[in-house]
């Protein structure tokens, strides 16, 4: 028969070795199973609403970014881990900084640089990914500390006009390009011209409830 302490033991490891991933360290900074968001969150006011969508305004905002050539999940996981590590400490000042909302991920597969100002998307695998945490509105450009990873780096993004639709449940390819659909017939509905691709975005930590869950797609708009 197997020690119990020994099964212990291996339960809490495999524990740590789950609660450890930086995915999981961001959402435990701020969000709970049922959803609720209570970390920083990058300011904007919301300029028309008609329904479930919206014209938004986001203020400018300093951000830290890295970029990954490869497929979502290895994307995800490489660059959460080098932008977590800068917020933890890994900055010339060893300064630890809040976690805010949203995350930012955007599909780069070209190799030019693709305007973001909001949460968590969605891709295919083979892509080029550029992800980034939004640092809280304390930060400026000069003030925020420098990454001492190069593959790390500091920027600043303008004023930005967005389209947005939020929705509930899970974030399945489906849902994303049903409301695709749906925020793209509107803005053409009402003349409004798009700058940007979408993005598929997400505010909550895995285990959230589906009921509570906070997507959006967003794409970047005309003024």
């Amino acid at each position: 028969m197997s020690n119990p302490s020994n099964l212990s033991s291996t339960a809490i490891s495999l524990a740590r070795s789950v609660l450890l991933t930086p995915i999981i360290l961001f959402f435990t900074a701020g969000c709970s199973v049922f959803g609720v968001e209570s970390v920083e969150q990058a300011p904007y006011s919301v300029v028309q609403k008609d329904g479930a969508f919206e014209i938004r305004e986001y203020d400018p905002m300093v951000v830290v970014e890295t970029r990954v050539d490869a497929g979502f999940r290895e994307a995800g996981n490489t660059a959460f881990r080098k932008l977590f590590a800068y917020i933890s400490g890994e900055n010339t000042a060893s300064e630890k900084i809040a976690m805010t909302a949203p995350v930012v991920a955007a599909q780069n597969s070209d190799g030019e640089k693709i305007a973001m100002t909001a949460p968590v998307t969605a891709s295919a695998e083979g892509d080029s990914w550029v992800y980034r945490f939004v640092l809280p509105e304390s930060y400026q450009l000069d003030t925020a500390p420098r990454p001492l990873n190069p593959e790390v780096k500091l920027l600043e993004v303008p004023a930005t006009r967005v389209a947005a639709i939020r929705f509930s449940g899970r974030s399945t390819e489906k849902a994303r390009q049903r409301k695709t659909e749906a925020l793209n017939e509107w803005l053409s509905n009402a003349g409004i011209e798009t700058t940007s691709d979408p993005r598929w975005a997400g505010y909550n930590a895995p285990w959230a409830l589906p009921p509570f869950r906070r997507n959006e797609v967003l794409v970047d708009v005309a003024n």
